[in-house]
């Protein structure tokens, strides 16, 4: 599923492209995703022009005039595609469910094959009280993030700190890949009690956290599978980690001597290093 990185990439090839122009045609191929399109979808969107694009954990959030706000997720293999508009009649694959068309002449082709990820109509006003957004935790890329707010995030838990960093709760975005990889670089092992994250530790893990996003953003992302940025063009920062999909392969911190292993913790895969992971 794409995590932060990968969503963070998307929204801005989609805000560069279309912040200033207009949904001349929305088309819907199917009337569904994992929900039902709202009553009206298409219709309300088209003749707005978007006004802003962000994201907000792992969905989209795009503004169009007359506070209208679209909110969209990947789920496990969704995509925009961002082209030129193609001549008329031109094939559509089976896969490719809504069809935006600008004024300027642009086509967005939104393509998911396990059709989990969605999109959703409300309005700036409604927006931070929204089912899907309510109650996540703070962006670890913003200025109030750092140890001590990780740490009260994480006070009282007893679940094991990996499984913590995924709730959305705790901390907006925060993926398996990257709760792998921030765990590796603050020397942190997964099997540690989230209370025990305190002090020092909480402080490396938040500097973790912030540090391999944003090398993850600078890389365009990681594709494991479905991801691909707006134009097309695959993510790298696969190439780049150090202990996730490694299992068996010696640490890659000097003189560690240790083999990445891999254990499964509330049905995801973590790899990290038994040795020099505390």
């Amino acid at each position: 599923m794409p995590e932060l990185p990968e969503v963070e990439t998307v929204c801005r090839g989609l805000e560069q492209a279309l912040v200033g122009d207009r949904f001349s045609r929305v088309t819907l191929r199917r009337e569904n995703l994992r929900f039902p399109f709202a009553e009206g979808f298409a219709e309300t969107l088209t003749g707005r022009a978007v006004e802003r694009i962000q994201r907000r954990a792992k969905y989209i959030l795009m503004t169009l005039e007359g506070g209208v706000v679209m909110i969209g997720h990947l789920g496990m293999s969704g995509s925009f595609r961002i082209e030129p508009a193609p001549v008329q009649g031109a094939e559509f694959d089976k896969h490719d469910h809504i069809i935006f068309e600008t004024a300027a002449g642009l086509r967005v082709r939104y393509h998911d094959p396990r059709r989990f990820g969605f999109m959703l109509l409300t309005t700036t006003a409604l927006l931070d009280q929204h089912p899907q957004l309510i109650g996540i935790g703070p962006e670890p890329l913003g200025n109030s993030f750092n140890g001590p707010a990780l740490a009260a995030r994480l006070a009282g838990r007893k679940s094991p700190i990996k499984a913590a960093l995924l709730d959305q709760k705790v901390v907006a975005g925060v993926g398996n890949i990257y709760a792998c990889e921030a765990l590796f670089r603050s020397r942190i092992s997964p099997k540690r009690v989230s209370d025990s994250i305190r002090g020092v530790r909480a402080d490396r893990l938040a500097v973790a956290i912030r540090q391999v996003l944003e090398e993850a953003i600078l890389s365009g992302g990681s594709t494991l599978r479905n991801y691909s940025q707006t134009s097309g063009e695959l993510g790298y920062f696969q190439h780049r980690f150090l202990v996730y999909d490694k299992e068996g392969a010696p640490c890659p911190t000097e003189g560690c001597g240790g083999l990445v292993q891999r254990l499964v913790q509330s049905g995801r895969s973590t790899f990290y290093c038994p040795k020099c992971q505390r």
